[in-house]
């Protein structure tokens, strides 16, 4: 341990779970993205309280939320389980999209549309949505308050896919534009970060959910056997 250690938390290990939300109730099938009134179907409310059961027995002692709804569901039963107060960040949001409220995937016919070109001609930054840099900076900050917040111990936050994917990528230095297919983040996963001190030292990935989640969901996907990245000093 180095002698600075104990002065500013320089050598505290400190945990922080970035936890994607559970299942939506989405009948249409729409691209809620920031839209408020979707809540958490029944199998989502199952996804969270199982994750809130496997951390049953971690040294949580901060638990943050993105303010829209099925974030605040998931989060809730972890808060609990810690008798902790839900916190509210908005920096965990969702990422802004301009499809969002349409039904847009492969194979719907969005892509052939004249009027969606305009916001296709750039998938690095990108050209239809927030850019992945502002999505990093946003994320970075809501990670180091709550290190700070639960320093020397172990902090839940609870976001969305795209914005967990793009901080993921940034801290193992990899680029931010991607296949969104290929994403390593499924519904009510754990996307783990250990600092010591104030510095990343790893980033694990686990799925305590995963039984619950939709074949359709996990499609070519294998199981995750939670191993973490380590960096160098």
């Amino acid at each position: 341990m180095s002698e600075n250690s104990g002065k500013n938390g320089a050598g505290d290990i400190t945990v922080v779970h970035l936890m994607r939300h559970g299942e939506v109730a989405n009948p249409d099938g729409v691209l809620y993205g920031r839209l408020p009134g979707y809540h958490l179907s029944e199998l989502g409310r199952q996804m969270a309280d199982r994750v809130a059961e496997h951390l049953t027995s971690r040294d949580v002692t901060h638990v943050v939320a993105s303010p829209l709804e099925r974030a605040q569901e998931t989060a809730t039963p972890i808060a609990k389980a810690h008798g902790l107060d839900l916190a509210t960040d908005g920096r965990l949001i969702e990422a802004d999209n301009v499809f969002q409220g349409k039904t847009f995937g492969v194979g719907d016919g969005a892509l052939r549309r004249p009027e969606n070109w305009k916001h296709l001609v750039n998938p690095f930054k990108p050209s239809w949505g927030e850019p992945y840099v502002d999505q990093v900076v946003r994320m970075m900050g809501a990670l180091d308050a709550a290190k700070d917040a639960a320093r020397g111990h172990e902090a839940v936050l609870v976001s969305h896919q795209l914005p967990i994917w793009i901080v993921r990528s940034y801290a193992e230095k990899r680029r931010l534009w991607h296949d969104p297919r290929k994403r390593q983040c499924t519904l009510a996963s754990l996307t783990t970060f250990t600092y010591r001190g104030d510095k990343i030292v790893s980033v694990g990935y686990t799925e305590p959910a995963r039984d619950l989640v939709p074949a359709h969901l996990l499609a070519g996907a294998k199981p995750v056997k939670g191993k973490a990245k380590a960096f160098g000093a």
